[in-house]
């Protein structure tokens, strides 16, 4: 389960050593861990990343399915988590040390910047493979992000990025050894800490607004 632990200004959030999937329970796990970032005073800024294989997998797919969940209402709170770490009033850095797969490649898009490992691990949006079409606020958090050319490319043939092609595609920030994503990220946002707080939060929430609003719509709203 996800972790949450702090060096100086920088939080540093442990999605877990597993395939990290969003089941509900780490999905609560993730947003409590928020809470306690942004409750906290002073210069500030979140890295998130994981510990193995995986930096994220996506959907629970095994668990909707024999839940007997409804979809949509799933759906919402994935889209929700990806609203707010894009809207976070304060620096976030995506440390990619692991595979970043689907819904786990949007939560990085979702950070302000991203570090991956160059020499192994990919990111991936295999949606059109697995016959997954995008939600709405999916594909707008990612149009937001990706350069148009870019966001076809990943959206429409499911290509897997290593490490140093997507820094060419410019997906991610930075291309670091597998010693120093972590470091880097840190490093990163230990610098733009001091720019947390109000004035940050509202320019994140205007410069990304459209995508913002579709991926905090409600098909259903519930009682």
């Amino acid at each position: 389960m996800p972790t949450l632990d702090r060096q100086d200004d920088v939080f540093i959030l442990d999605l877990g050593d597993g395939e990290n999937r969003f089941h509900p329970d780490w999905l609560a796990a993730v947003n409590h861990a928020l809470d306690q970032v942004e409750k906290a005073d002073g210069n500030k800024a979140l890295v998130t990343t994981a510990t193995g294989k995986f930096f994220s997998n996506g959907l629970d797919l095994d668990w909707l399915g024999s839940s007997g969940a409804d979809f949509q209402e799933y759906a919402d709170d994935v889209e929700e988590l990806f609203a707010r770490f894009l809207a976070l009033p304060l620096p976030t850095v995506a440390a990619l040390q692991g595979h970043t797969f689907a819904a786990g490649a949007m939560l990085a898009l979702a950070h302000d910047f991203r570090v991956m490992r160059a020499d192994r691990g990919y990111w991936c949006l295999p949606e059109v493979n697995i016959s997954i079409p995008f939600t709405p606020g999916m594909s707008a958090l990612i149009q937001s992000r990706l350069a148009p050319q870019v966001a076809h490319e990943a959206m429409t043939t499911g290509r897997r990025y290593g490490g140093d092609e997507a820094l060419a595609a410019r997906i991610v920030d930075h291309a670091a050894g597998e010693d120093a994503v972590r470091a880097t990220a840190v490093k990163i946002a230990f610098t733009l800490a001091p720019n947390a707080g109000a004035t940050l939060g509202t320019i994140k929430s205007r410069m990304y607004a459209p995508a913002l609003t579709l991926l905090r719509d409600r098909v259903t709203p519930r009682a």
